[in-house]
């Protein structure tokens, strides 16, 4: 754990999406990246970058202006030629915390919004990874990123980060497809992005991105959040649907749609755990019904196993 304690941060847990308990606990758990990640200062995760850490990392040739104290001399006696060990390089990491802020995001029913529920998942995690020595950035979105706090380390930036959590309301229609692919080149540092979404939209579309964010070589982890309402669609009248990005309204029975709805579903579902486990994205799929401090802690040790 970085030197800094929860109490330098207690000043932040007044927030209502903030649960001082649950921080106290989580904070014995560091948010690991899965794969290499670049930073600009030494910290707890790997860099492709060589560096001078207790982990040996592989053998090169000596060239002049090497320095000779990463000659192994135990090689050259052997050989008689010199070889530098080189170590992996530890650094920190940059998270870039991704929140859909569409009027979907609003669906709110006995276990309060999917936005409210997202809150919490990320103002909890942002606060974990400043303690830690982390960077984090924060991108809003709907149909484009309507706010976006770049990837810093500070108690100050992690208020300004808060002000904005906070502030977020649902509003407007979803463009997630393209606000990821944006994503995926302005990010130019390989980082964690983790996104927070119900991901409405064309699963081809949203598995390209994945794709993207694999190729640009980014540790993507997906908090995919659903409503138990969606899940088990226990209707028993007749009741009107609307659309929460668009005029679309619709008037049915239930009952008589019940049974294709939940197979679509599911085969919506499933083609998202196929695509995210094709493309090594960290997905999280996240009811409603579930206490978020038992969502977070599984994310946090299943990396650390890993």
């Amino acid at each position: 754990m970085n030197p800094k304690s929860i109490n330098e941060f207690r000043g932040e847990s007044r927030h209502e999406f903030l649960d001082p308990q649950v921080l106290a606990k989580l904070s014995m758990l560091n948010v690991v990246s899965r794969g290499l990640v670049e930073g600009s200062f030494t910290g707890m995760h790997k860099s492709p970058h060589r560096g001078s850490s207790v982990e040996f990392a592989q053998y090169r040739k000596y060239v002049p202006g090497d320095d000779i104290k990463n000659v192994d001399w135990k090689i050259y006696a052997k050989t008689d030629r010199f070889y530098i060990k080189e170590f992996e390089a530890d650094t920190n990491l940059r998270c870039h915390l991704v929140v859909d802020c569409s009027s979907s995001m609003g669906f709110k029913g006995k276990h309060g919004s999917k936005l409210d529920y997202t809150k919490r998942l990320a103002a909890t995690l942002a606060q974990l990874l400043i303690q830690q020595g982390d960077a984090v950035g924060l991108q809003c979105f709907s149909e484009s990123v309507t706010k976006d706090i770049p990837a810093r380390g500070s108690p100050k930036h992690l208020r300004n980060i808060f002000e904005i959590i906070g502030s977020a309301v649902p509003a407007g229609k979803t463009d997630i497809v393209g606000v990821l692919h944006d994503l995926a080149e302005k990010i130019r540092r390989r980082a964690m992005i983790i996104v927070f979404s119900d991901f409405f939209t064309d699963i081809d579309a949203l598995l390209d991105c994945f794709q993207h964010m694999k190729f640009r070589k980014h540790d993507l982890a997906i908090f995919h959040l659903m409503d138990p309402e969606e899940l088990t669609f226990e209707f028993d009248r007749s009741i009107r649907f609307q659309d929460m990005e668009s005029t679309f309204s619709v008037v049915t029975e239930p009952a008589v749609i019940k049974n294709d709805y939940l197979k679509e579903l599911n085969h919506y579902l499933d083609r998202m755990l196929l695509g995210c486990s094709e493309f090594h994205v960290d997905y999280r799929f996240t009811n409603l019904l579930r206490p978020y401090p038992e969502v977070l802690t599984d994310f946090l040790l299943s990396r650390q196993r890993k």
